[in-house]
């Protein structure tokens, strides 16, 4: 932790908990809000359905690759510049695919995009870490989640108007502006939280050591699994959203906010409880109560649709309550990452930044084509993608029952 950290930020926390949920928000905002305009895109660049799935892996891919190298250059040469120079990056990118002429053109600037979108996100959590001490990370990082839980949910709705009312081209000068105004709001504002005295050094060797000593820890691996995948339990509704709320719920566009709507309530209240939650109870026992309400959900959402015909009635409370217990659960196991390896937090929040970036991309890419048109296909992958998390974190519970057992403010 920074030794002057108290001194890095003297406004009220709130407010840099939204400029880093802001950095975090970035990336899953570059990969919802286009996808309402993919018709549109299509027809204008005269491109097929596979190309415009390429238009997302390339993003995706190339998003999880530099995941692996945003932290440990954050480690090497401090938190702000990587920032800022992701920032600038990303802009340039955004503004390259609005003025895309083919979808060759698109590809390749969406793939940038996805090589600097990640910096927000894996530096944000280590800039909290750097600056706050166990229990007082948690509260920012339960606020930070509050916000980031907004982007997956709100960004269809947002792109869906701007491809509707000013054309396909206006979501990515929209994200050139997102882009414009994070660079100005992160340089006048986000502190360098990495003093020089604590930067690693910059050289392939050292850096490949410490690659090789998270990627061998199985801790590490474990924790990473359990933070990661289970989001994409609700992820898949959200990518799946135009055919699970439209030709499965029989809904209008116009009432697709409700499914956003409660999602975005449960990750804001898991989040809030999580805050409140912080340094009073074991986190290993805040963790388990987020998975017992995931798996739970998750179950009665399969049995419901076996039995039932998919209605929004029932269809997506549960939905909206696995979210609350994802949002419960995730900040502490972010933070357990965060510790087991205090002198590479920056690698450390890659890797696991990695790992839940590489489940996002096989989702969106394979999973959620296949089995977005069947109620039971998607509970069924909601219930399996939140059993890898939830298997990994029992296994790391019995086989290494210290890890959270004291309180985060005991330690």
């Amino acid at each position: 932790m920074h030794h002057q950290a108290e001194k890095l930020w003297n406004a009220p926390r709130w407010a840099l908990a939204i400029l880093l949920a802001l950095l975090g928000m970035l990336g899953p905002f570059s990969i919802d809000t286009y996808l309402p305009a993919f018709p549109a895109i299509a027809s204008a660049l005269d491109a097929t359905p596979v190309q415009m799935q390429q238009t997302l892996s390339a993003y995706l891919f190339a998003f999880a690759f530099m995941t692996l190298f945003h932290g440990s250059l954050s480690d090497s040469l401090g938190r702000r510049p990587v920032v800022l120079w992701g920032i600038v990056v990303y802009t340039l990118a955004s503004a390259g695919c609005a003025l895309s002429q083919s979808i060759g053109q698109l590809v390749l600037f969406r793939a940038l995009q996805g090589l600097s979108a990640g910096a927000g996100i894996v530096v944000s959590r280590a800039v909290i870490r750097d600056m706050f001490p166990p229990a007082e990370a948690q509260r920012m990082m339960s606020q930070v989640t509050i916000f980031f839980g907004i982007a997956p949910a709100i960004a269809p709705v947002v792109g869906g108007l701007f491809s509707v009312y000013l054309g396909w081209a206006s979501v990515f000068w929209f994200l050139t502006g997102v882009g414009v105004f994070l660079w100005i709001a992160n340089y006048r504002l986000l502190p360098e939280s990495l003093p020089k005295a604590d930067r690693q050094p910059f050289d392939v060797g050292h850096l490949l050591r410490g690659y090789w000593e998270l990627g061998t820890s199985p801790r590490f691996l474990l924790l990473a699994l359990a933070s990661g995948v289970p989001f994409n339990g609700m992820f898949l509704y959200v990518l799946s959203a135009p055919a699970f709320l439209g030709d499965l719920l029989h809904l209008e566009p116009t009432q697709y906010f409700w499914f956003f709507l409660l999602s975005i309530s449960g990750i804001m209240g898991g989040a809030w409880m999580s805050g409140r939650l912080a340094g009073k109870i074991p986190p290993k026992k805040q963790i388990r109560h987020g998975f017992v309400i995931m798996l739970a959900m998750s179950s009665l959402n399969l049995v419901l649709n076996l039995f039932l015909e998919p209605h929004p009635a029932w269809a997506l409370l549960p939905i909206a309550i696995f979210s609350f217990g994802w949002a419960l659960m995730v900040p502490v196991v972010t933070l357990l990452v965060l510790d087991l390896f205090p002198h590479r937090r920056g690698m450390a929040s890659s890797m696991q930044a990695f790992v839940g970036s590489t489940a996002n991309g096989i989702v969106a890419g394979a999973l959620a084509p296949l089995v977005m048109h069947s109620a039971t296909g998607l509970a069924l992958t909601s219930l399996a993608l939140m059993s890898i998390g939830l298997v990994a974190w029992v296994y790391l519970h019995h086989r290494w029952p210290e890890i959270g057992r004291a309180s985060h403010g005991q330690t």
